[in-house]
């Protein structure tokens, strides 16, 4: 089954933060879910380059646009690659095909809908922090509610609009029809509230901004325009097909974009109605995450509230990390970060419960029968673990990632109880016990597989090292979800290796 995985695209006038990591890991763990199911994926992240904020910048820091996006993208992939996030694109919207795209499916409105584009003259709060016009009730104190440090630009100028009051029937049918579109639920209530309050038409293009695509048509006047960079960075999803190309139906349309709530109504408003407009498919569901908080504030360079991200990652590892995130953070709601509670995580989830773990069973495996994994029939534990692993497979489906790990440390804590209650180092002073020795042991090695194969979306690093410790064949990131409850460990050659997640670990 194909599956068309995207991400927002990261705006390009800054460091990578923690809420990009946090939506790229989560997006990650489902395209890597995915693989694992067997479907055909094709995960994008990309960078949006364009519009006022990234000229300004650019100009406060003496560069040229092209030479700012060009050092940002890097630090970006950089940090990508030590995340291991396993996109299969990344797009820029520098890129010649993307402006390309932006151009065509402008065009394709103005083919298909031509009064769907207009030409009016326009004055209002603009907040280049948002790289859009604010109303009313988006200002509290003079300033905008999402970047409150910024000052807000009074803009007057002449552009074209876009009609997107005309698409408020059709997006109220959207959201109530297909009430899988938009979620979580708390979002769409949100969207749908939006709409009973009517839409007012917005810009599409700008016409004192040098920095983007150039807009297919001029002005009347004759007066050139620049693409408003919401309708540049949106049909990203689209031109990574290679739209307006031969094969971009091969793709398009996209299965899933996981984006933050803050942007919900570009995703699931304007981007909808742009595509209807444009007469083409709607990408299947937008997943809309909260934010991760510190000390219950947003994060946020300007107004003092951050993390070093590097040294988050270097704290316990690229994979704890990424564990602790979407262990602790829902992937529905917003959440906390903390390094107290990161630690306590890290010593009682991963080194006590699961390191402790492989590191007892490897070493009675080897120790009671040669390395080598036996036979062993299914026990109550296999069947117990089984229904867990149902609400795994559920809440992965469902995009509750953080319910999905509470499934698989259940299975967890199963197993610590029966290595405690069946004891295999009493078991093995008596030679009578054999039989049942190797039952508990062979039953042990299979929850460790399965617990490797369904954390291998979470922590793809230390997934493969447990596979490898018990002996597991090939890549973990290789099995299939389909394979799990026929599996047969017996003969698997464990190797006890370094502890999974030494204890000493401390702070980088």
């Amino acid at each position: 089954m194909k599956f068309y995985l995207t991400t927002a695209i990261d705006y390009a006038n800054g460091e990578p933060h923690l809420g990009h990591a946090y939506e790229k890991i989560g997006a990650d763990t489902i395209a890597r879910y995915h693989r694992l199911r067997g479907d055909d994926v094709h995960f994008l992240i990309g960078m949006d380059e364009h519009g006022q904020k990234v000229e300004q910048t650019a100009a406060e820091r003496g560069l040229t646009p092209q030479q700012q996006v060009d050092e940002i993208a890097e630090a970006f992939e950089s940090m990508w690659k030590r995340l291991a996030i396993s996109n299969d694109q990344f797009i820029r919207t520098t890129d010649e095909h993307h402006k390309t795209g932006v151009r065509a499916l402008i065009k394709r409105v103005f083919d298909n809908n031509p009064d769907d584009f207009y030409e009016h003259s326009y004055s209002g709060w603009y907040c280049v922090g948002c790289e859009s016009f604010k109303q009313d009730s988006e200002i509290v104190d003079g300033k905008c509610v999402l970047h409150p440090t910024r000052t807000l630009e009074w803009v007057e100028e002449r552009n074209w609009f876009f009609r997107l009051s005309k698409y408020t029937d059709f997006l109220k049918r959207l959201h109530r029809e297909r009430p899988k579109f938009l979620q979580p639920e708390s979002r769409r209530n949100e969207i749908l509230s939006l709409l009973d309050q009517g839409l007012e038409d917005i810009s599409a293009s700008r016409s004192r901004l040098a920095w983007g695509v150039p807009f297919p048509a001029p002005l009347s006047t004759g007066e050139p325009q620049t693409t408003y960079v919401w309708f540049d960075a949106l049909p990203n999803y689209l031109t990574a097909t290679g739209f307006p190309g031969k094969t971009w139906k091969d793709r398009w349309p996209a299965q899933l974009h996981v984006i933050g709530k803050d942007i919900t109504r570009f995703h699931t408003v304007i981007w909808p109605a742009l595509l209807q407009a444009a007469e083409l498919p709607l990408p299947e569901q937008v997943w809309a995450h909260g934010f991760v908080l510190l000390a219950g504030e947003r994060f946020s360079k300007s107004a003092g509230v951050r993390l070093d991200l590097h040294e988050a990652i270097a704290r316990f590892g690229a994979d704890a990390f990424r564990y602790f995130l979407l262990r602790e953070v829902p992937f529905d709601a917003d959440g906390n970060f903390s390094w107290e509670r990161f630690e306590e995580r890290y010593n009682a989830d991963l080194a006590n419960a699961l390191g402790n773990l492989a590191s007892r069973v490897t070493s009675m495996v080897e120790r009671y029968c040669g390395a080598v994994v036996p036979e062993g029939a299914r026990t109550p534990v296999d069947d117990a673990d089984a229904a867990d692993l149902e609400k795994y497979h559920d809440a992965m489906c469902g995009y509750l990632l953080h319910e999905a790990l509470a499934a698989v440390w259940r299975t967890v804590a199963r197993a610590n109880e029966y290595v405690q209650a069946q004891a295999p180092w009493a078991l093995a002073k008596d030679p009578a016990n054999h039989a049942t020795l190797t039952t508990v042991l062979a039953s042990l090695v299979r929850q460790l597989a399965r617990q490797a194969v369904c954390l291998a979306p979470f922590m793809p690093t230390k997934a493969q090292e447990l596979w490898e410790q018990i002996g597991g064949p090939g890549q973990v990131s290789e099995q299939r979800f389909d394979h799990l409850s026929g599996l047969r460990s017996a003969g698997w050659h464990v190797r006890k290796g370094e502890p999974l997640f030494p204890k000493e670990a401390k702070p980088a």
